[in-house]
């Protein structure tokens, strides 16, 4: 059977090499990303409920995965005015968590409507459990919370064959990531991984790919890292 896949945050990066990777026979794929017909501002309250509906039409009714990837990086420093400080954590907290929550949300009760399982797949990251600069403090929130969601979605829903996966990435080579490496000294951040490099996107997308088709059922709940050594558990 063919499976659906509903992917945010597809434009570019982590997204657009999970994309490429789930380009394959036997995957119909729906696409979130800021252009196109699924395009999406997850700022707006309505906008992920419109967005699943709007995926299960282009899809025939039926979503089988759902990857939550879309979510963005912005600095927000402790001396901002206290209502910049709170724009932007707020804005950080809808986009990153508020709007996978509310994907994920509709999904277990599409899953259960219909009697059968689906996987979520939530890209998250390592400032989930290092924690990220003074003035990430939102974005490291954000990311917590998508892995308490997981594990709690896994444990509450296993018996039903929902799945849920967290995959968190340590600095990736995208957009987002090489803006932070040269505002902080590149180098001095690469000293702090074993590796001797940040992630790739295919490398992650891997990993997306394995938990959304592959991974056994033992391992719903499971938070897995790429992060080249840089924080070990």
């Amino acid at each position: 059977m063919t499976v659906h896949i509903l992917l945010t945050g597809a434009s570019r990066g982590i997204g657009a090499a999970i994309a490429a990777t789930l380009d394959a026979p036997g995957i119909r794929l729906a696409t979130q990303a800021t252009t196109g017909p699924l395009a999406t501002d997850f700022n707006q309250p309505v906008a992920a409920p419109s967005l699943w509906q709007r995926a299960l039409d282009a899809l025939d009714g039926r979503i089988d995965v759902l990857i939550n990837n879309a979510g963005v990086f912005e600095a927000t420093p402790i001396d901002s005015s206290d209502a910049e400080w709170l724009a932007g954590w707020e804005r950080t907290m809808r986009i990153n968590l508020t709007a996978a929550a509310e994907l994920s949300r509709l999904a277990v009760l599409h899953w259960q409507g219909r009697e059968s399982g689906g996987r979520i797949v939530n890209i998250a990251s390592r400032a989930a459990h290092r924690g990220d600069s003074p003035a990430h403090w939102h974005y490291a929130a954000s990311k917590a919370g998508m892995v308490a969601m997981t594990k709690t979605i896994a444990r509450a829903y296993a018996a039903q064959g929902i799945l849920a996966f967290s995959i968190c990435p340590g600095f990736t080579m995208t957009g987002m990531a090489e803006e932070y490496l040269a505002s902080r000294g590149g180098d001095k951040l690469l000293a702090d991984i074993p590796l001797g490099r940040v992630a790739m996107p295919d490398e992650v997308a891997t990993m997306a790919r394995f938990c959304a088709l592959e991974a056994p059922a033992s391992m719903t709940g499971a938070v897995l890292d790429v992060n080249g050594a840089s924080y070990v558990r």
